[in-house]
């Protein structure tokens, strides 16, 4: 279990957040890169070297905007300095940003394959020599590749982008909105012989007006791809008592889940009563056991 520090939340907030979900007893915290927000990268090492045990999520990186080399680079370095605790993610990112910052590309399926392969490759220690459609490497290798190679996970929303996840990363990381139904279908969109890790963003909201704020988050956020059928809100949304919380949790998690980050609402009045919430949750779920 984890919780999204959400980009739109001041860069200042984020040591007070990484230490409140650390000492919540909550696994992960996750991170976004919002053009033109906090820069994924500096915000990551910065959550890391403020808690002693969580494992911090980056979901996602958009790959327009990263060189290959350079992106792996700073996985490695993190990777090395915090075995075993930085979990990236890669994506096509919001397309309408890429074409702001001059960054678009006329096949971002095949800018993701051939980035996801390279980063990968480098990673994993190897020379990288490619001259792709958009990635192009003349023999290079990281000097200091990590000891323990993180695993690299993309994000999807869309079938072709869920399955080409299945064949070339280390797992999946699926957005807010998505039921269980939906991550049952992704997951066998996805389906490979590599273990996969599934991490599911979950909306949650804590305190007066949640089920309003969560309800309203969701109304306006575009379809999942992947849900079978339009969704109800009580069906892909984390309100109410720890109890309720982790009951939806656990739906996730027999639905494919292996990771579940809760999402506070954009206009979280206190997001510390939903890290408080997420905590008490975790509690709930380990009991239950």
């Amino acid at each position: 279990m984890g919780v999204v520090f959400r980009p739109q939340l001041p860069p200042e907030r984020l040591h007070d957040f990484v230490v409140s979900a650390e000492e919540a007893g909550l696994d992960d915290v996750w991170l976004w890169e919002d053009c033109f927000c906090e820069g994924s990268m500096a915000t990551a090492g910065a959550a890391l070297a403020w808690t002693a045990s969580a494992r911090v999520g980056l979901g996602l990186m958009p790959v327009p905007l990263r060189n290959p080399a350079l992106a792996a680079m700073e996985v490695a370095a993190l990777a090395r300095m915090f075995p075993g605790r930085f979990v990236p993610a890669a994506g096509h990112g919001v397309l309408a940003w890429m074409d702001q910052v001059g960054a678009g590309v006329r096949s971002p399926m095949t800018l993701l394959l051939e980035w996801v392969t390279a980063v990968r490759s480098l990673l994993n220690g190897e020379t990288v020599t490619v001259s792709g459609q958009y990635v192009r490497l003349d023999d290079v290798a990281l000097d200091w590749p990590p000891q323990a190679v993180p695993p690299l996970l993309i994000g999807a929303r869309g079938p072709r982008t869920i399955a080409l996840a299945g064949e070339i990363a280390d797992g999946l990381v699926l957005d807010a909105g998505i039921t269980p139904d939906g991550v049952r279908r992704a997951v066998a969109m996805a389906a490979a012989a590599r273990p996969h890790e599934v991490v599911v963003y979950l909306l949650c909201a804590a305190g007066p007006g949640a089920k309003d704020r969560a309800e309203a988050e969701l109304a306006a956020a575009p379809p999942q791809p992947a849900n079978p059928s339009p969704a109800a809100p009580a069906e892909c949304a984390a309100v109410g008592s720890a109890a309720d919380v982790a009951h939806i949790i656990g739906t996730y998690a027999r639905a494919g889940a292996t990771t579940v980050v809760l999402q506070p609402t954009a206009d979280d009045p206190d997001v510390t009563e939903t890290i408080k919430l997420a905590g008490q949750a975790r509690t709930a779920l380990h009991a239950d056991r």
